[in-house]
């Protein structure tokens, strides 16, 4: 069968032709030469079936990536790492801070703020430059799930509740000038529509374009611990209850991995993997 011809299923369940391009596109971001990525491909094109899932596409390219180099393998792996945070959202509020963090912002997490009518528990507020934003997480465990137009509408009345009545609260003369969706999946094309109509900054995996979560992690090497390959499901929840989010957090305080009784010689593996990872720098 012809690649051009060749259908595959999304998590949504939707029938897509299956892009050469997006797999090489994808591998590429992580680092890997040309001659990986060529073996790689050959060997996945070999495999393909008429409606074989992404998901077993993903499988066998990281399976194959990871016996080559498994840093990379990490990093191909951040759209599941960030489900991996799951399965309540606060990991993920955390982690949304953290990057904002690395960015110039001084955050503050599950903050209640007093709007005009209610009060608010906003996920996270920020600061930077005497301004200051309030920012929703929708956090999905599962993929395929979209947020729907109704996620900006309910952020953006909580929004302008607050900014009614911010000027009472806000004791160091900050200004609010700006409400966030962030989201872990994408947003339907009615949600985008909305909230660009209204003012609202939407961040979702992919959008905006070329500055969507995956680009700004990729950029300042911000990966969340669930991509290392090497730590098991157990030791990545211990890391995330003691609020190691980040690997960057993970270099500085790695006395936990001593608590979780790891060897010296897989500690070095570990935190040689986490040193790759955050071998980024801002541009």
């Amino acid at each position: 069968m012809e690649i051009k011809n060749l259908e595959i299923t999304k998590s949504s369940g939707e029938k897509v032709k299956f892009s050469l391009k997006k797999l090489r596109s994808s591998l590429k971001r992580t680092g890997a030469s040309a001659t990986i990525i060529d073996q790689i491909l050959d060997t996945v094109r070999d495999e393909l079936y008429q409606g074989i899932s992404t998901r077993e596409i993903y499988n066998r390219a990281f399976s194959l990536l990871k016996k080559s180099k498994s840093h990379l393998a990490s990093k191909y792996k951040l759209k599941k790492a960030i489900y991996e945070l799951g399965p309540t959202g606060f990991p993920f509020e955390r982690f949304v801070s953290a990057v904002l963090n690395y960015s110039g912002y001084k955050t503050e997490v599950s903050k209640t703020l007093q709007g005009q009518c209610v009060s608010h528990e906003i996920d996270v507020l920020a600061f930077k430059n005497s301004e200051a934003t309030i920012i929703e997480c929708k956090f999905h465990g599962e993929q395929g799930l979209k947020c729907n137009v109704k996620i900006p509408l309910y952020i953006n009345s909580r929004y302008q509740d607050v900014k009614a009545n911010w000027a009472k609260l806000s004791k160091n003369q900050t200004l609010l000038t700006q409400g966030w969706v962030v989201t872990n999946t994408r947003f339907t094309q009615d949600a985008l529509t909305y909230g660009n109509c209204v003012g609202l900054y939407l961040l979702s995996w992919d959008y905006p374009k070329n500055n969507g979560l995956k680009d700004r992690i990729d950029r300042l090497g911000l990966y969340p611990i669930t991509v290392s390959t090497l730590l098991t499901n157990r030791e990545k929840q211990f890391l995330l209850s003691r609020d190691i989010v980040l690997c960057r957090e993970l270099l500085h305080d790695n006395f936990y991995l001593d608590h979780l009784g790891i060897s010296e010689i897989r500690k070095e593996k570990i935190l040689n993997e986490v040193s790759y990872l955050c071998d980024q720098k801002s541009i």
